[in-house]
């Protein structure tokens, strides 16, 4: 599968899905949180979506441009992951997290 994704790490990560899961009545799309490190949130998005996009500070994109790719962490769907777990896992094929409400709500957090 095919995705773009953004990172926002720490609690500015874990109140971002926090919103995005009341915006969307609990269902964002998927998103993988990280428990160690960066304590990274990764919302998974649409191919394509976040690299002609501004975002705000404290965001950062994974996409394949041309000469660029870029590796996002996913766990796996059942079993043990740690340090890696689904916040919101996948719903279907073609179920990505909304990009321009996810810009939305990133800029209401992240200014």
């Amino acid at each position: 599968m095919q995705f773009d994704a953004i990172r926002v790490d720490g609690d500015d990560g874990r109140r971002l899905a926090d919103l995005m899961e009341l915006l969307t009545g609990g269902d964002p799309g998927p998103v993988v949180t990280e428990a160690n490190g960066r304590r990274g949130v990764y919302f998974l998005l649409p191919p394509g979506s976040t690299a002609r996009r501004s975002w705000p500070r404290g965001v950062t994109r994974f996409n394949a441009a041309p000469g660029h790719m870029s590796y996002v962490p996913v766990p796996a769907l059942t079993g043990r992951t740690w340090p890696l777990a689904w916040r919101f896992p996948p719903s279907g094929p073609d179920r990505f997290v909304h990009p321009l409400l996810l810009r939305s709500a990133a800029t209401e957090i992240l200014v």
